[in-house]
């Protein structure tokens, strides 16, 4: 892949899509293509399919087209398992049609069994029960790495699969219902110091773990990927260590000014207890995450507070 191969980037309005355009265009690629701005339906097989027959892609990034905190997994478990699957059925068979160089597809940490053991090694994909509260959008993205491995074996495809930590950064969604826990507790403490708030409340007992991947690292761990990477199978994407949810409302508390106490509410849910990835295999091949999380956090906050100031509609 160099700058003049012509790249297709598939994704919802969310913050990987938008980030890579951003990345591919400040680093001189000249023929790269998106879903949004071509105005393709995904969904449907006959535009994605003409899509691909006119455009002719070399390398498709298919990253997320439906993805999102627990509340919205546990509301729409029916829109996560549907929708998911009928775009990487689209996209799959239209990249194995076109003869496409090169497909990435970006699955997600919730395709591992609740109980896997710590951290978690790619071998523990279908070892064990899933995570019930994502059990639906697990299915669609484990869905998504047997077809890639399906078109590798049958028909030679070089079509892989990566499975990335918990996904932040500048541009992520901020809606309450839709957030991931990060960009929702930054807004969350935030509107909770601006109403000069005595508490705020946070879902869970604060001990679940988690890890989580700045946006910029995921991208270069994808490009990185695309360039050096072509077996079967998945292959995970994280920074190598993991923070209680407690400890993370702490922190994000404190960088954000909010002066109140955190109130945990024990009876709502939080997942699985603990989810770190053993990211082993992509580090021996020369990758490693940069950002740490404290930064991270800092620039998601201040990309969230131009972009209230600004009134942007998402």
């Amino acid at each position: 892949m160099d700058k003049n191969s012509k790249i297709f980037v598939i994704g919802d309005k969310d913050i990987l899509r938008g980030s890579f355009i951003r990345y591919f265009q400040e680093n001189g690629f000249n023929n790269v293509l998106d879903n949004i701005s071509s105005n393709i339906n995904l969904m449907s097989q006959d535009a994605v399919r003409s899509f691909f027959k006119k455009e002719k892609p070399e390398y498709v990034f298919l990253n997320h087209i439906k993805s999102s905190g627990i509340a919205a997994n546990i509301k729409y478990p029916a829109e996560f398992i549907y929708t998911n699957l009928q775009v990487q059925n689209n996209v799959i068979q239209a990249s194995f049609e076109s003869k496409v160089g090169k497909l990435l597809f970006l699955s997600s940490s919730c395709i591992y069994p609740s109980g896997s053991t710590q951290p978690i090694k790619e071998s523990c994909l279908l070892k064990g029960e899933l995570e019930g509260t994502s059990s639906f959008h697990a299915v669609s993205k484990i869905a998504g790495i047997k077809m890639c491995e399906a078109y590798h074996r049958q028909y030679g495809m070089n079509f892989v699969s990566a499975v990335p930590a918990t996904i932040y950064g500048p541009e992520d969604d901020f809606d309450s219902e839709g957030a991931h826990v990060i960009s929702a507790l930054i807004k969350k403490f935030d509107q909770a110091r601006l109403q000069k708030a005595q508490q705020a409340v946070v879902w869970g007992r604060g001990s679940a773990r988690r890890e989580f991947i700045y946006i910029n690292d995921l991208i270069e761990a994808e490009i990185f990927l695309m360039k050096n990477y072509n077996l079967p199978g998945i292959i995970n994407l994280g920074v190598g260590e993991d923070i209680s949810i407690g400890d993370l409302a702490v922190s994000i508390k404190d960088i954000v000014g909010f002066k109140g106490e955190i109130i945990f509410d024990e009876l709502k849910p939080e997942g699985v207890s603990k989810k770190l990835l053993d990211s082993s295999r992509i580090n021996k091949l020369g990758w490693e995450a940069k950002t740490t999380l404290d930064e991270g956090i800092r620039q998601t906050y201040e990309w969230y507070k131009k972009f209230k100031e600004e009134g942007i509609k998402r």
